[in-house]
């Protein structure tokens, strides 16, 4: 909910509000991301949808648009501790660009995090790590800050 959101409305909902508000959301027939499993185990999210959905991207200077281009977002990622470090994430995205180009889209981007070394906490990389969105297929478009490039796959070029 962190992209679809103000702060202070964020703030607000913190816990359970937030909770209901993706259940809400979910019930109402959208698919705000996708889920991993091993076997019948839910081992991983990512969250995924057209950019307009997240109106907080639109909002920060650092993930502010790169063009016009239509592009489906992705936000955020979350992997189960004994799951991490072993393809899930790249899993997960190979997943989402199939489930995007099955919607119509034709540019899937991410804005994930490029740390500086690997002992960075999982906390701060909830919106993934440039090495799997490379794995995946992305190439790097722009970069306003040394850490957080934005990762775009194009699907097929407009006519």
């Amino acid at each position: 909910m962190t992209w679809k959101l103000k702060r202070s409305e964020i703030v607000q909902r913190l816990g359970e509000p937030n909770r209901l508000a993706l259940k809400a959301i979910i019930d109402s027939g959208e698919v705000p991301g996708l889920l991993a499993y091993a076997g019948e185990r839910p081992v991983g999210w990512i969250a995924i949808e057209p950019r307009r959905a997240f109106p907080t991207l639109e909002r920060s200077r650092i993930l502010k648009p790169v063009d016009d281009q239509p592009v489906w977002s992705v936000v955020c990622f979350f992997v189960a501790r004994g799951y991490r470090r072993k393809g899930v994430t790249v899993a997960l995205l190979q997943a989402a660009v199939a489930y995007a180009k099955s919607r119509g889209a034709v540019i899937i981007e991410g804005y994930p995090v490029e740390p500086k070394n690997d002992n960075i906490s999982p906390v701060f990389v909830y919106t993934g790590v440039a090495s799997a969105f490379r794995k995946a297929g992305f190439v790097e478009v722009a970069r306003r800050s040394p850490t957080r490039p934005i990762m775009r796959l194009i699907i097929r070029r407009e006519p």
